[in-house]
């Protein structure tokens, strides 16, 4: 089953916690010490998480699984941007944490965006990576499936070479299956609209903690220009743009973590 599918990431150092919250086995890396920050994974997790190294020099990095991708497992009612959302409010429940960092990336951050404007006390700073949901007419992302396979890394980094390092250099059943996986769980959320949720600018008046939004500025998977859509609807933000750099922005530009500890602590 594709639900027992082992992690390719490197986790040496993190620890490992399994949950069951409403049902759904949910798994949670952490490492590091100090004030808690929690980051909400993109799309595909086989790129890891080598960032929170830098960022567990000064906090606790707590990592969960969506449910349906990673190590976590299937859920037939969790489906929706929403569901995904009352799923973390429980797992921080579970988790004791009343007041924390909250930052995510591409799928990762419409997630903490929509958590955010949902339970705006619990979140003292927030971090948006190129975060995908926001539907912006102007700059519209591609389309899931209109990117061929051989394009997909020169659409994930601004040097292709940076993404291929991530991918098998030959056939891997194992990798494409968690892959697929992960796509297959995206493809629902946005299966009623594939730009994301077209409510959501409505509402980001309600994310009224400081907010970094930081995007790599040769994005073409999440088009750069769609950070001043984000910057006008949230009250309290700031744009950082990461020079020659794609949608990976942590893998292809490591130095970039910083940006995140340096917002957090100012």
């Amino acid at each position: 089953m594709l639900d027992t599918v082992k992690p390719s990431p490197d986790l040496t150092g993190f620890s490992r916690a399994e949950h069951t919250i409403n049902g759904v086995r949910t798994v949670v890396h952490s490492i590091g010490s100090g004030p808690v920050l929690v980051f909400l994974h993109g799309t595909g997790t086989f790129t890891g998480f080598e960032m929170a190294r830098d960022w567990a020099k000064r906090h606790t990095v707590i990592i969960p699984y969506h449910a349906g991708f990673g190590d976590s497992g299937d859920s037939e009612t969790i489906d929706t941007v929403e569901d995904h959302v009352l799923h973390y409010m429980d797992l921080f429940d579970k988790l004791g944490l009343e007041q924390f960092d909250l930052a995510g990336f591409s799928l990762g951050g419409w997630l903490a965006a929509e958590f955010a404007i949902r339970q705006p006390d619990r979140v003292r700073k927030l971090v948006l990576v190129a975060p995908a949901g926001l539907v912006v007419g102007s700059a519209p992302a591609p389309g899931l499936f209109e990117i061929a396979p051989q394009e997909l890394p020169a659409y994930l980094a601004h040097d292709p070479a940076a993404a291929l390092r991530y991918f098998p250099k030959a056939p891997d059943p194992a990798f494409d299956a968690r892959l697929g996986r992960e796509v297959t769980g995206f493809a629902k959320l946005i299966r009623s609209e594939p730009q994301g949720n077209p409510k959501l600018a409505h509402w980001l008046h309600r994310i009224t903690m400081p907010t970094l939004v930081l995007w790599g500025a040769a994005d073409r998977l999440r088009p750069t220009a769609q950070a001043d859509a984000w910057k006008a609807g949230l009250p309290d933000a700031r744009v950082t743009l990461v020079p020659a750099t794609g949608h990976l922005v942590f893998e292809e530009t490591p130095s970039s973590a910083h940006y995140v500890t340096d917002f957090l602590v100012d």
